[in-house]
C-alpha cells in the first residue's frame, strides 16, 4: 500500500516519517519523499485517522486524492532534482522529467499544477532554485560563477537577473545581508 505524504522535503523529513510509521505498529518496506509503501495492504480507519493526527502535528499531510497526490510528485521531482541531485550542473529537460516520474503527459500535468497551485511548473522550478542559491550563497560555499554553473544557467547575468526578479536583491546584496531562507516545502 501506498502512502502520499504532503511536505516531505528532505532526509530528515523521510527519517522523521519512518519513525512515526514504526511507533504506530506499522511497517514501511520504503519510504521516500511524499511516499511510503507499507507492508500492509490496508489501514483501518482508526489506524488512518492517528497516522493523520501524528503526522499533521510535525506539520505533514497525507494526500488522499489522486490531484494532490500528483501535484506532490511534480515537487519531490523538482525538489530533489535541484536540492539532492549530485550532477545539478547538466540542463534539465523538466517537461521529460516530470512527465516520467508522474507517468502523465506534460501538458496534463501542467495544466493540473498550474490550476491548483496557481503558479506555473516552471515558475515553481525557478523559485526552488533560487532557494538553492540563497542557501549556497548564505553557506558561502561556492562563488556566482560556479553555482550558477551547478543549477544549469547559462551565465552569472542570467542568475542574476532571475534572482532579482524573485527576491528583490542582487545575489550580493543577499549575501552580505544574510537574510533567512525560506523552507522549502512552503514555496508556492
Amino acid at each position: 500500500m501506498e502512502i502520499y505524504i504532503k511536505n516531505m522535503v528532505c532526509d530528515r523529513c523521510i527519517k522523521v516519517v519512518k519513525e512515526e510509521f514504526a511507533k504506530l505498529g506499522l511497517h514501511p518496506l520504503k519510504t521516500e519523499l511524499g511516499i511510503v509503501n507499507l507492508e500492509d495492504d490496508h489501514l483501518t480507519p482508526k489506524q488512518r485517522s492517528k497516522l493523520t493526527e501524528v503526522l499533521n502535528s510535525l506539520g505533514f499531510d497525507v494526500l488522499d486524492s489522486k490531484r494532490t497526490r500528483i501535484i506532490e510528485q511534480i515537487k519531490n521531482a523538482i525538489i530533489n532534482r535541484i536540492f539532492h541531485s549530485e550532477n545539478l550542473d547538466e540542463r534539465v529537460n523538466w517537461s521529460k522529467l516530470i512527465s516520467d516520474v508522474c507517468f502523465y503527459e506534460y501538458n496534463y500535468l501542467s495544466t493540473l499544477f498550474s490550476s491548483v497551485e496557481e503558479i506555473t511548473i516552471e515558475q515553481y522550478v525557478i523559485r526552488q532554485k533560487i532557494e538553492r542559491v540563497k542557501e549556497l550563497l548564505f553557506y558561502d560555499e561556492l562563488n556566482l560563477g560556479e553555482i550558477a554553473n551547478k543549477l544549469g544557467y547559462s551565465s552569472i547575468a542570467h542568475l542574476s537577473a532571475q534572482f532579482k526578479k524573485v527576491t528583490g536583491q542582487t545575489p550580493s546584496l543577499f549575501k552580505k545581508a544574510r537574510t533567512t531562507r525560506t523552507a522549502m516545502d512552503s514555496i508556492i
